[in-house]
């Protein structure tokens, strides 16, 4: 059966469908709903984007627009979950500046002041941007009842390894100096990263930790970037997957990586890290992801390091499935469990300065 077929079949998906589907996933199966996002994703007769070079690649169609089309193909809401205020800014970075955007929630001017979460977007450091991943940092700023700094960060191959790690760690210095005028509390700050921005928002508190400056009080990773090895079971499994596979990664890690030994800095490997006084953390993973296993693997390392971290594999769902909440009800449970891990640390306490 090929793409355009996908695309002609009923969402609710046959026995046959299904079976092809599970195919691009090493067997395993997306649920129904992960099914009817999917078949309207690879429908299109578009190359790859690691196929392309990178200033074609962030051009290309994304998840979130396959979400879209789908609200559209059964007649319903397109429109962005409503935030109270949103605000584009430029920040001053280490090389020029930084784009960001402010979400609050409607009741901020009653309630402030607020807690900040920092969110990181995903792209592999080569692609999307703040428009990409905006369902994230909305659905965040209602489910936690938090103001949200979405930041975005030099990418590659443009700049290399580790622009964009120095990016989000300014990004998350600026929050600490500006939380209060943007109606925030400085004691009471969070990171949400997903993807690559998952990994970056770990290294901002490995950072933070090691540089004295205060930690964030929880950090969410979603599917996030933890290893340099791509034998892991869910890379083995996951070769022919969508969005994201094997294929992508080596593309992403050619790109950012000044060589393969960039690979292997803590930075990058967050598996063979000092995890030792991380902040409490909730790792999300989807089942038909090759980062599967590493995020995994990155909950038993924080664990053993004497870190509370709790992960959920959410099963029958793709990588990137976190964002699209309107169309997934796993999405929907994903972002209330890391809501739900935020709302208990900003209930908690205030942030600590970083030590061994």
């Amino acid at each position: 059966m090929d793409n355009k077929k996908l695309l002609d079949q009923s969402h609710d998906g046959s026995a046959e469908q299904m079976a092809e589907l599970s195919q691009k996933f090493g067997g395993r199966k997306p649920d129904e709903e992960m099914a009817a996002v999917l078949r309207v994703m690879i429908a299109s007769d578009e190359k790859p984007f690691y196929e392309l070079p990178p200033k074609e690649a962030r051009k290309h169609s994304t998840p979130a627009d396959a979400v879209k089309a789908l609200l559209k193909e059964r007649d319903e809401d397109t429109d962005a979950e409503e935030v109270g205020d949103v605000e584009n800014r430029n920040i001053d970075g280490p090389d020029g500046h930084i784009a960001i955007r402010i979400y609050k929630p409607a009741s901020a001017a009653v309630d402030s002041p607020l807690p900040v979460v920092l969110y990181i977007h995903g792209g592999g450091w080569v692609i999307a941007d703040l428009d990409v991943y905006d369902s994230s940092p909305r659905a965040i700023c209602n489910k936690a009842h938090c103001i949200v700094v979405s930041t975005h960060y030099r990418q590659a191959p443009e700049h290399k390894y580790p622009a964009a790690h120095e990016d989000t760690y300014a990004a998350y210095q600026w929050v600490l100096a500006n939380a209060s005028d943007l109606g925030g509390d400085a004691s009471r700050i969070a990171l949400v990263g997903e993807s690559a921005g998952g990994n970056m928002a770990a290294v901002i508190s490995m950072r933070a930790r090691d540089d004295g400056l205060p930690m964030p009080l929880h950090q969410v990773l979603v599917y996030p970037v933890a290893d340099n090895d791509m034998t892991t079971e869910s890379f083995r499994e996951m070769n022919n997957a969508v969005p994201l596979n094997p294929t992508a990664m080596r593309w992403f890690a050619g790109h950012y990586l000044n060589s393969p030994d960039d690979g292997l800095h803590p930075m990058m490997w967050l598996n063979k890290a000092n995890l030792k006084g991380l902040p409490p953390t909730t790792i999300i993973n989807a089942e038909l992801d090759p980062l599967r296993t590493e995020g995994e693997v990155l909950a038993k390392k924080l664990q053993q390091a004497g870190v509370h971290a709790e992960q959920k594999t959410y099963d029958g769902v793709t990588h990137e499935f976190f964002g699209m909440t309107p169309v997934l009800q796993k999405a929907r449970d994903a972002q209330e469990m890391a809501a739900a891990g935020l709302r208990s640390a900003f209930g908690a306490g205030v942030a600590m300065k970083g030590s061994m």
